[in-house]
């Protein structure tokens, strides 16, 4: 390098012309889900059965809680989520039947998991066209579980 023309390292990094976004720490990705159910236990159950992060190899989890069927339509129609769990004991409308009507009206519906009363409900949940289904009462490694096999699915689609 000839003697007086500044090097690279002479170079003001602050300067408009450099490029920073090579060297910034990209935001961790997250994954989003809503938990439906009229009753606020339920919905704290799911939220601390998943916690941040229900399984390692998935991203942290960004939660929206929805108490009522219409703000589960407006939620869904509004932002796109990597999975819906859905109580099925929540009233006046119940998860089953909100499952069923997401999955006929949203295109590329993501998975729903839904949350039964007993494990004889199951047969109904089909009629939903639930992904999987939990039995009340909620048993936090059951959810945990069931959650991270869809999620991990819904990864590895969006992946590839």
């Amino acid at each position: 390098m000839p003697v007086g023309e500044p090097s690279v390292l002479d170079q003001d990094l602050d300067s408009p012309g450099h490029d920073h976004a090579d060297h910034e720490p990209q935001p961790e990705p997250t994954l989003k889900v809503l938990v439906y159910s009229d009753d606020r236990t339920a919905r704290r159950q799911v939220l601390s059965s998943l916690g941040r992060r229900p399984h390692p190899d998935l991203p942290a989890i960004e939660y929206t809680e929805c108490a009522t069927e219409p703000m589960v339509i407006a939620q869904v129609d509004a932002q796109r989520f990597d999975l819906l769990i859905l109580d099925g004991e929540a009233v006046p409308a119940g998860g089953m039947g909100i499952a069923r009507q997401l999955k006929d009206e949203v295109f590329n519906c993501p998975p729903i998991l839904v949350l039964i009363g007993r494990p004889q409900d199951a047969w109904l949940a089909t009629w939903s066209r639930a992904d999987s289904v939990v039995p009340h009462p909620l048993e936090p490694l059951a959810v945990a579980r069931a959650a991270s096999a869809l999620l991990q699915r819904r990864v590895a689609v969006t992946r590839s």
